[in-house]
């Protein structure tokens, strides 16, 4: 691996970097924390992060109640690069809803009959019916990104996804559903962090996979992918929410106070759910960074 250089202007030496080490280098653990220009210097406290989170989870269930009630379809795509901890977040949204009309959907690689079909395909066949909400672990976004970056898909094939998924998204938003985009940014030094402490977690090796150890290289290479990404699929109908994530405590309290705030469901608690903190939280001209 080579020398990267963070946000902060701080050189992250990778290029003795071993991942079977338990050791992580200090250099690396000094600035995690700090990588793509998180403004926080602290981890948010636990007592604090837990109190508001379950006066959060109490929100949702209000907001499910009211989906019920209403027949409101809502889907909520998380996207980011790999270690961003999106399946955390969704795993603290689904917590205590009802699973029989919450749901959270992670595809695995398309089979060979799927392969075969329109690109959207197998994703309709996991949309909401009325009365309920789904929650993306990754999305149609993977031919913008790990499919594209890792070869699994052609640049013309990427660029026909990027020319039909605002279509696709304006199409779901007519029909009613209320649609989300969160992409959570991670700094390269928190990554690589969350990386060694799967590798070295047996509860946690499950989630290092072949394909995250060799993304470790192509971190530009993600980027500009992104980058393209957000700028053919940045929408006013279907716009992209970025959440700074090197502190997933405050990932997760603000993707959710985003999606309470942004529907006015019954018997909301406007104190409890507040505004995300524009630090944390906000669209990607506003807070993103080269993360």
């Amino acid at each position: 691996m080579s020398k990267k250089t963070g946000d902060t202007g701080h050189a992250i030496d990778l290029a003795g970097f071993d991942l079977e080490n338990p050791r992580l280098p200090q250099d690396i653990d000094d600035a995690a924390f700090h990588s793509g220009g998180y403004p926080y210097d602290r981890r948010m406290p636990r007592k604090t992060y837990e109190t508001e989170l379950q006066l959060l989870q109490i929100e949702l269930l209000k907001l499910q109640r009211w989906v019920r009630a209403q027949g409101e379809r809502i889907v909520i795509l998380f996207e980011g690069r790999d270690a961003a901890g999106k399946g955390g977040t969704i795993k603290r949204f689904m917590e205590h809803l009802n699973p029989r009309h919450a749901r959270a959907v992670a595809l695995s690689k398309p089979t060979e009959t799927e392969r075969g079909q329109w690109y959207f395909q197998r994703y309709i066949a996991h949309l909401p019916t009325a009365g309920d909400m789904v929650l993306f672990d990754r999305s149609w976004y993977n031919r913008a990104g790990v499919e594209l970056v890792m070869g699994f898909c052609t640049p013309g094939q990427t660029k026909k996804f990027l020319e039909e998924a605002p279509d696709f998204e304006l199409a779901l938003v007519r029909d009613g559903v209320r649609l989300f985009k969160f992409w959570l940014t991670v700094g390269r030094a928190m990554q690589v962090k969350r990386f060694h402490a799967r590798r070295h977690d047996p509860l946690k090796s499950w989630k290092l996979s072949p394909i995250d150890l060799a993304s470790m290289d192509k971190w530009d290479v993600y980027t500009q992918a992104r980058e393209a990404m957000f700028e053919a699929t940045h929408t006013k109908t279907a716009p992209w929410t970025v959440i700074r994530s090197n502190d997933k405590r405050r990932a997760r309290l603000n993707a959710m106070r985003h999606i309470l705030a942004s529907i006015d469901y019954d018997e909301k608690d406007e104190n409890i759910v507040a505004k995300p903190d524009p630090k944390i939280l906000g669209s990607k001209g506003d807070i993103f960074k080269d993360a």
